[in-house]
């Protein structure tokens, strides 16, 4: 009788634990949980992705640079959306002004009267000037002085510069175009060219010129290729080497205007300011051709 009750007593105190072990929890094991419940807050707790839209308007020498950086931007933040409208520097910076657009895109640097309506230069890249011509053309090296005559219209054939005997034919960009306004300020021939024909894009120039014998133009360097013939100026290439050293004359700043200074934009376009200068961004600098500001 003693034993049956010292077995049943046994019996319901190890009963007793299973349930007790069932049922609730160690101290240890409750913090561990809470540890974890707090480890999971703070992932949670992430930096919100960027959303919305950031606008640009302007230069149309600008829009290779405009097209992959865009890509990659909004690749990296796909709650971002970047529109770009290719209007021409001047027509760019007066959306600025007028509040329209995020950033104007100028192929140039500022004017005195731009500064003055709010407009603050962020250089984003540099970018040479290729003076071009069909590729028939017999000539591949023009000084500064006879390059100022072309467009002045005091050398008018090929012939009077040791080329074949042809009118040269003497493509521009329209007025407004950064591209036009740096290259005119450069050569010293502000409005003082005499223009064939003006053109208003960048690929309307390289175009007109490769399909024009005994034509000349002027286009960003990051844009020419194989269906025209670059010019040496004053025997220097257009190229990364000569325009880092300072030897090429022919080039100009890649400009993203902001209205009022970068600490005063607005998160998304402060977020697209870092991403060009990161080591990303530099990499879409760099494969569209162009040179990173030093």
């Amino acid at each position: 009788m003693k034993k049956k009750l010292i077995a049943t007593i046994m019996s319901a105190c190890l009963m007793a634990g299973v349930l007790v072990g069932c049922g609730s929890e160690s101290p240890a094991s409750a913090n561990a949980a809470e540890k974890t419940e707090t480890i999971n807050d703070a992932n949670n707790e992430a930096v919100p992705e960027l959303s919305g839209t950031i606008s640009l308007a302007g230069s149309t020498s600008m829009e290779k640079l405009c097209e992959a950086m865009s890509e990659s931007f909004m690749e990296a933040n796909p709650g971002v959306t970047v529109t770009v409208e290719y209007t021409g520097s001047g027509a760019g910076l007066e959306s600025l002004a007028a509040g329209s657009v995020d950033i104007g895109n100028a192929s140039r640097g500022l004017k005195d009267g731009e500064k003055e309506a709010g407009a603050v230069e962020n250089i984003v890249a540099i970018d040479g000037i290729a003076v071009i011509t069909d590729k028939s053309n017999s000539i591949t090296d023009v000084s500064s002085e006879d390059l100022a005559k072309i467009y002045k219209g005091e050398i008018t054939d090929w012939s009077d510069l040791g080329g074949e005997d042809s009118p040269i034919v003497v493509i521009g960009r329209e007025a407004g175009s950064g591209t036009r306004d740096a290259f005119e300020e450069l050569l010293e021939v502000k409005d003082a060219c005499k223009y064939a024909q003006e053109l208003d894009s960048t690929g309307a120039v390289l175009a007109k010129v490769s399909a024009t014998p005994g034509a000349i133009g002027y286009v960003s360097l990051d844009v020419v290729d194989d269906t025209v013939l670059g010019l040496k100026i004053d025997g220097v290439e257009p190229a990364e080497e000569q325009i880092l050293a300072g030897n090429y004359m022919l080039q100009r700043p890649f400009v993203m205007a902001t209205k009022g200074e970068l600490s005063e934009q607005n998160e998304l376009v402060q977020a697209w300011f870092s991403y060009i200068s990161s080591d990303a961004g530099k990499e879409v600098i760099k494969t569209v051709g162009l040179i990173i500001p030093q």
